[in-house]
């Protein structure tokens, strides 16, 4: 059996945090779908969603150790890819507010054009 390089679980973990921020972010067809319902939504679930993501971070690592101990050669994007989520994921519950402003400023006007 094949063991997993952590991708996938780095993946998730990377968009389960970002999912967190989503209600700040200047998205024009949200607001059209209802941003007001869905950044209360998102609220309320944000600790899941962190919870979440932490578990796939650990599920991420605990999958590139397996693989060590098989013997099967990790690849360097699935470690690249794990660290990049802890960094995300880690800036997400220390700065939310910084990054959804950094967001809103930097991408606000591509929306707009």
């Amino acid at each position: 059996m094949k063991q997993g390089t952590g991708i996938s679980a780095s993946l998730g973990a990377i968009l389960s945090s970002v999912a967190t921020i989503s209600c700040c972010l200047p998205l024009g067809f949200a607001a059209a779908l209802g941003a007001g319902a869905a950044s209360a939504f998102f609220t309320t679930l944000r600790p899941w969603l962190l919870g979440v993501s932490i578990a796939l971070i650990a599920l991420g690592f605990w999958q590139q150790h397996r693989a060590r101990q098989c013997a099967i050669q990790g690849r360097v994007l699935g470690s690249v890819l794990l660290w990049a989520a802890v960094g995300v994921v880690l800036s997400m519950i220390f700065f939310p507010q910084e990054i959804a402003a950094f967001i809103a400023d930097h991408l606000g006007g591509a929306w707009k054009q």
